[in-house]
């Protein structure tokens, strides 16, 4: 079979149903060998590395900027997850507000109380538990919040 890459390769179509070899050989002959396909996954793992790091630095900004207009103290734990805390901490936060103020019938004084809570959690990893939290869960999930995810001298109190 001639690939789109103009490669030919033999294929053994005998393992499937005589009805779905015509079909099947078709869809193989549209794409690229299996050598080239890899040969371009593996030369556009950098620009895929550059978009995330560009996603990620973007991301930090954001969360950066939340945390400092909303007094959120800084997170708690190993350098390499304090990023990601911050980013998890800025999304369930924003989910939050959305689902229980927005959209939700939570008034600015619900709201502000709700904020309290959040900013006793200080540990990085209790965040990142909750990433994939729904927002209107977050009362909840703080009220269980374990004493060794909440900070040890809260200034913001």
């Amino acid at each position: 079979m001639e690939h789109a890459c103009s490669h030919q390769v033999i294929h053994d179509l005998s393992g499937r149903p005589a009805d779905k070899r015509a079909g099947f050989a078709r869809w193989l002959a549209a794409k690229d060998c299996t050598d080239c396909w890899k040969a371009e996954r593996d030369a556009d793992t950098g620009s895929k590395e550059e978009w995330l790091a560009a996603k990620r630095a973007a991301e930090k900004e954001e969360a950066a900027a939340w945390a400092k207009q909303f007094d959120m103290p800084p997170l708690e734990g190993p350098e390499k997850a304090l990023d990601w805390g911050e980013r998890c901490r800025h999304q369930l936060m924003t989910a939050a507000h959305t689902a229980l103020v927005a959209e939700g019938s939570w008034g600015e004084a619900d709201w502000a109380e709700l904020e309290e809570k959040a900013r006793a959690i200080t540990r990085a990893g209790w965040w990142i538990d909750q990433r994939d939290a729904e927002g209107s869960d977050l009362l909840e999930l703080l009220d269980a919040a374990g004493e060794t995810d909440r900070a040890t001298e809260n200034p913001f109190r």
